[in-house]
């Protein structure tokens, strides 16, 4: 199955480069299956509940989300009614939502899981390799083909993550800094891995923020309005091509198509 694994999506721009290049890429039969990150797809923000399903309309199989998940009111309210829509598995105990998906397709079952880092992050978020040995228990029975989302800000603890997972999960992925890395590599014992899938949005920006009154921030000190950008939207992300049978992974492709 290849498995198209979609970049933070960042605001209009962001939701209209995944609409278009999603479409293309199925009605190619280049993917099979989407999982797409709709950290700050509301203006740069998290999405209400309707954006996130909005989402998965125009194309998406599960929504992961992020440090933002709580952005919208609707979401905090609204996330247990669609199973598709995710948050961090090691987000507090009392957190609404789920933090992992089973999905069946025509090609078989597959579990999503959603992590968050602890590294420059919030401090109140549970151990992440804690989290994620407590759903790969044989007492979980997760199944073979297991993708985890790893939303974090440090390169080192995405990477301690994906050698940690190696041979035990399909593919681990990184999210949230904005900024793709060219690591993409399949481990030894058939884990996929990239530390950042990259942004969907605009890339005339600074990490899809207008360029100009991020420049103003640093250079003044002084806070100003970060609007998102609007130029030369673009998809960032990667395909992994699993085999459903033995949930490793024959290879992963990074990819940035601009529209």
């Amino acid at each position: 199955m290849k498995i198209l694994l979609v970049g933070d999506i960042v605001g209009k721009p962001g939701r209209a480069a995944f609409l278009q290049v999603v479409n293309r890429l199925k009605a190619e039969g280049r993917v099979d299956f989407v999982i797409a990150c709709g950290e700050n797809a509301a203006a740069g923000r998290g999405p209400t509940l309707e954006m996130a399903q909005s989402l998965l309309n125009a194309g998406a199989d599960v929504i992961t989300l992020g440090d933002h998940a709580w952005d919208s009111k609707e979401m905090v309210s609204g996330i247990d009614l669609d199973p598709r829509i995710i948050r961090p598995e090691n987000f507090s105990k009392g957190a609404p939502g789920k933090g992992w998906v089973r999905v069946d397709t025509p090609e078989g079952e597959l579990v999503v899981i959603q992590l968050i880092g602890r590294v420059f992050m919030q401090p109140n978020y549970d151990c992440p390799f804690h989290a994620v040995d407590k759903l790969l228990s044989s007492a979980m029975n997760l199944g073979k083909v297991v993708l985890v989302d790893f939303h974090g800000e440090a390169s080192s603890e995405r990477m301690a993550m994906g050698r940690y997972l190696d041979g035990r999960v399909s593919a681990v992925f990184g999210t949230h800094t904005h900024c793709q890395t060219s690591d993409e590599t399949v481990f030894e014992n058939g884990t996929a891995y990239i530390t950042d899938l990259g942004m969907t949005g605009p890339k005339d920006s600074v990490l899809g923020r207008q360029v100009e009154p991020v420049l103003k921030k640093f250079l003044t000190g002084v806070p100003h309005k970060l609007d998102v950008a609007k130029g030369d939207p673009t998809l960032e992300g990667a395909i992994v091509d699993v085999d459903m049978k033995t949930g490793k992974s024959r290879s992963i492709e990074r990819i940035r198509i601009a529209l």
